[in-house]
């Protein structure tokens, strides 16, 4: 009996488990998240940087990008080096991307300031400071080329 009850703990773990996969989103609902979060989730839209870019900004962009963002999006903003970049859901997305800069300067700082949930991208808020985030939007509309500033230390030691 206690073997009966063991086999079928066991077979329902594995029915459940196999059903608990999650295919790919379909175009549809991929434009449809995309409508979302620029239009109804992420505000600011209008929100301008009062930051102009200059190479000191850039750098204190960079600056404030290596000691908050580099784990997850790597040295370049690409996920260079970043070993579960592909592995999560989502997916931590290349800074590069169409979707990422088509945000405004100031959707970007409200990402920063707030993350985006349910994804793994967290809030700054009380971390870092507005000018902080400003050089970071900065550093976003300028990162270096793919690869350009190599793999993060804390993924080669």
């Amino acid at each position: 009996m206690q073997f009966a009850r063991g086999a079928l703990s066991a077979l329902c773990l594995v029915a459940a488990l196999s059903g608990c996969k999650a295919d790919a989103p379909s175009g549809l609902e991929t434009r449809t998240a995309t409508f979302a979060k620029h239009h109804i989730f992420i505000r600011n839209a209008s929100q301008r940087n009062p930051q102009q870019y200059t190479h000191d900004s850039w750098q204190d962009g960079k600056e404030a990008f290596s000691h908050y963002c580099v784990a997850c999006h790597g040295a370049d903003g690409q996920n260079t080096g970043v070993p579960f970049a592909t592995h999560l859901s989502p997916p931590v997305p290349s800074l590069a991307s169409a979707e990422v800069q088509s945000y405004t300067d100031g959707q970007l700082k409200y990402i920063l300031d707030y993350g985006i949930r349910p994804s793994g991208m967290p809030s700054s808020k009380g971390t870092l400071s507005d000018d902080e985030l400003w050089s970071i939007v900065i550093f976003l509309r300028h990162l270096p080329k793919l690869g350009s500033q190599g793999v993060p230390d804390m993924y080669t030691h």
